[in-house]
């Protein structure tokens, strides 16, 4: 499968769940209340952190994979290893789904603060929660293990399926049901469990048959011991670091207002949507290479691949910097909601920026096996990130809480690029943060700046919209030129269709 072809795959699939994932949002608040909302954005932290307890499993399995397709593995030892990692992963979601119905009274009772919802409402929706978030946990497994046998193509066509299914299926069952939690959550577990079934059937589809069983085998487990530790290690540090802000508010805000905070959250997440398709397409070719220690070509598809990144993320944060009320009030129709959510999506948008122009160096360091990079970093971290965000949120509240998201990630790009860039592709370090950053950054600054600023006020929200189209095409297509090896592979790719669209014009 063309790497081409994975990247397209996975912004047309996950472009397809990002919008079923928030165009949908002003109906769930409308129908639920801002109050039930906020256990929807309770549901996002319990997931994650639960999503703990993978022990690096789905990290690991995407790199043995990839390893598998380079040589590393016979099909009997991939399909052993996978056993013994599914035995693993459905013990560990049996145990999530009953710790959450235990604690499910308690977490109502002593730690939500709502305020009309009653507390036995609160409780079932926790409870189904639990179940709900069990059977995503299995599904991160399974889709691990196709996107390192570079099945993207596949993968992404289903989450498009499930997300409209979810959504939508959201939707109906909130208007023509019951328009409560319990029925939004049980509808959410039903479709997960059906996305369970069709994953697992694929990777062992696609696996080769070997000549004996699948079994569970401690040897595998123990081979992969070191990697998937720090795996776990670092995905702890990064969800105090993702996690700690909404821990900290869902305590000490109301529900309600927490609901606000978790609407701007779920808006500018969606920006990781830039990113996160292609650095899954990239690491498994990444970790190939350096498999094989062939380090011209990884350098190249390095850079190629930051500055992919920078061309789509930066102008779509500038967008939401400069026009996110005035489009947040065009979606919901709410102006109350748009006001209370606009200031919030700038910052955490900007951060979300931040973080996502630290996708690929990161990648890069799991394709050569180096977890104690993201350990280290994240350790210094989360140890300034906890006091900051208990000073700030009792101070300035939400707000505070985004300020804090927006140093943090800043620190990423200034301080620990450059502790990566001293033992990994040591002599790149000045061509990432120039021309796989820099220039895009000041392009797209330049344009939309001078564009937000001479373009006369419009009235009516088509010529508004139309203005906010244009401003964004024009940063990004400022982006792009300024992108020189981008640009660069954008045009051979160009004239290479053309000569085999029109050969003779070729």
């Amino acid at each position: 499968m063309s790497l081409k072809r994975n990247i397209l795959a996975g912004f047309l699939g996950q472009g397809w769940s990002a919008v079923m994932g928030v165009a949908f949002v002003p109906l769930y608040i409308r129908h639920l209340g801002m109050e039930s909302y906020g256990l929807i954005g309770v549901f996002a932290i319990m997931q994650a952190w639960l999503g703990l307890l993978d022990m690096g499993m789905t990290p690991t399995l995407n790199r043995e994979m990839a390893r598998f397709t380079a040589g590393a593995h016979t099909p009997t030892s991939i399909r052993d290893l996978l056993r013994s990692l599914e035995t693993l992963c459905f013990g560990t979601a049996g145990l999530i789904a009953a710790t959450v119905l235990l604690l499910s009274g308690w977490l109502a009772a002593n730690w939500l603060r709502a305020e009309t919802l009653p507390t036995e409402a609160v409780t079932r929706a926790i409870a189904i929660i639990g179940f709900v978030v069990a059977a995503r946990f299995v599904e991160g497994l399974y889709k691990g293990a196709l996107h390192g046998l570079q099945e993207q193509v596949w993968v992404n066509g289903l989450a498009s399926l499930m997300a409209t299914l979810r959504a939508g299926g959201a939707v109906f069952v909130l208007m023509q049901i019951s328009p409560t939690i319990d029925a939004f959550f049980i509808w959410q577990m039903l479709v997960s469990a059906l996305t369970v079934a069709i994953l697992a059937w694929k990777v062992h589809a696609v696996l080769p048959a070997s000549g004996a069983a699948a079994r569970f085998s401690w040897q595998q487990l123990s081979s992969i011991w070191r990697f998937a530790g720090g795996m776990m290690a670092s995905t702890l540090l990064v969800l105090l670091l993702m996690q700690v802000d909404k821990i900290i508010l869902s305590r000490l805000l109301t529900l309600e207002q927490f609901g606000y905070y978790s609407f701007a959250s779920t808006v500018a997440a969606v920006l990781s949507l830039l990113t996160v398709p292609i650095t899954q397409a990239y690491y498994p070719r990444f970790t190939q290479l350096a498999t094989q220690e062939d380090t011209a070509p990884l350098t190249r598809l390095y850079h190629e691949a930051a500055q992919m990144i920078a061309v789509l993320l930066i102008p779509a944060t500038f967008v939401i910097v400069l026009f996110g009320r005035s489009l947040l009030m065009m979606w919901t129709g709410d102006a109350l909601l748009a006001d209370r959510t606009a200031p919030l999506l700038s910052l955490l948008g900007i951060g979300m920026l931040l973080n996502g122009l630290m996708g690929i160096p990161y990648t890069l360091t799991l394709a050569y096996g180096w977890p104690g990079f993201a350990i280290r970093q994240n350790l210094v971290a989360v140890m300034l990130l906890i006091p900051a965000v208990l000073w700030a949120v009792p101070r300035y509240g939400a707000i505070g809480a985004a300020w804090v998201w927006v140093l943090l990630n800043a620190g990423y790009l200034l301080i620990a690029a450059p502790y990566l860039y001293r033992r990994l592709l040591t002599r790149e370090m000045w061509r990432w943060y120039g021309r796989d950053v820099g220039l895009p950054f000041a392009a797209a600054a330049l344009t939309g700046g001078f564009l937000s600023f001479s373009i006369p006020a419009h009235h009516g929200r088509i010529a508004e919209l139309a203005a906010q189209a244009g401003t964004a095409l024009a940063m990004g297509l400022a982006a792009l030129l300024a992108a020189p090896d981008l640009r660069l592979s954008v045009s051979h790719r160009f004239q290479a269709w053309r000569a085999r669209a029109w050969p003779l014009s070729a």
